[in-house]
């Protein structure tokens, strides 16, 4: 079994805990599972009252060195309090649903690392709540999709995070996306026997799904990450968007591409008619290149839900070689 790293208990939080609400005392800390870039806690005061506490350091970070951290590169590494804080600032700024922030703390004084207290949003994941009641999650779904259109409604004539002053290059975007898919697909293959014995042929097929795609020059906001798991459910029945680090103006079609993978046969509340099928057709194999690439770089090290990786490198080798001719 893989030992998890950046285990923290009352006694590491309990001077997060006074800082955000005075003279607390902490009952209990309970890490929640799922995050590779950051910790989550769940912790219970006194008063059993409960709030989440982030936690963005080294022991609490799984992916590789090597990712690139520059705010300006839209495929940078997304973790920390500032893409954090930008990321919330501009989906507030629209009205999107995110959790009340109570404090954050970058002295790294109270941990070794930086830290956000936030609200706790109790009602669970929007993919939790298909199961239990599915009346209420089509709910849930339908504002979601109301959400998703504000967001891609909100528009900039640059791509990257809402708080770079610009984007890193000044490529077009799928220039860069076809940049990174044609790295995936080198390790994918290098992992991978049945992508390896493909390999040629899913060049050849980015470079053609590449080569249809027309210049654009404006960008909707983006989630990147948006999947039911990264949907919590308020009291209100109202969609709450978590994991937002990654968020960024972007071509809504790369999302869009995401959505249809992670909400299935339930996407049809969040479709759009107006979206480029060129460029979504290439988003839609170089995502597949990147969910098996970047999970099989989370396996070589020690991420301790190696199942769930392993469950999305399989789904996604079916999906790549699906779309071969």
């Amino acid at each position: 079994m893989v030992e998890i790293r950046g285990q923290l208990g009352e006694g590491d939080l309990l001077g997060v805990v006074r800082a955000a609400f005075g003279e607390r005392d902490l009952v209990s800390v309970e890490r929640l599972r799922g995050g590779s870039k950051k910790g989550v806690y769940r912790l219970v005061l006194d008063d059993r009252t409960t709030s989440i506490a982030y936690v963005w350091n080294a022991d609490e970070d799984y992916w590789p060195e090597a990712a690139s951290k520059e705010e300006s590169d839209p495929f940078g590494h997304a973790s920390g309090l500032d893409l954090f804080e930008a990321a919330h600032a501009a989906l507030s700024s629209i009205a999107v649903r995110v959790p009340r922030v109570v404090m954050v703390d970058r002295s790294r004084s109270l941990l070794a690392g930086e830290v956000a207290v936030l609200e706790d949003v109790r009602g669970g994941t929007l993919e939790a709540l298909w199961d239990r009641d599915p009346r209420r999650a089509g709910r849930v779904l339908a504002r979601l999709g109301d959400v998703v259109r504000a967001m891609h409604g909100s528009r900039r004539d640059r791509y990257g995070r809402p708080r770079a002053d610009r984007a890193g290059s000044t490529d077009p975007v799928e220039r860069i996306v076809l940049r990174r898919a044609l790295g995936h697909l080198a390790d994918a293959a290098a992992g991978v026997d049945r992508i390896a014995g493909a390999e040629h042929r899913l060049r050849d097929l980015l470079h053609e799904r590449h080569a249809a795609v027309a210049p654009r020059t404006e960008y909707g906001f983006i989630h990147g990450e948006l999947g039911p798991d990264h949907v919590l459910v308020d009291d209100r029945d109202e969609p709450v968007l978590i994991d937002i680090e990654g968020a960024m103006f972007f071509d809504v079609e790369w999302e869009h591409a995401f959505l249809e993978l992670r909400f299935g046969t339930r996407y049809s509340c969040l479709r759009r008619d107006d979206l480029d099928g060129d460029r979504l057709r290439f988003y839609r194999l170089a995502l597949s290149l990147s969910l098996i690439a970047g999970p099989l770089r989370l396996l070589g090290g020690d991420f301790p839900d190696r199942p769930v990786m392993l469950e999305i490198v399989e789904h996604n080798v079916g999906r790549t070689l699906a779309q071969l001719p």
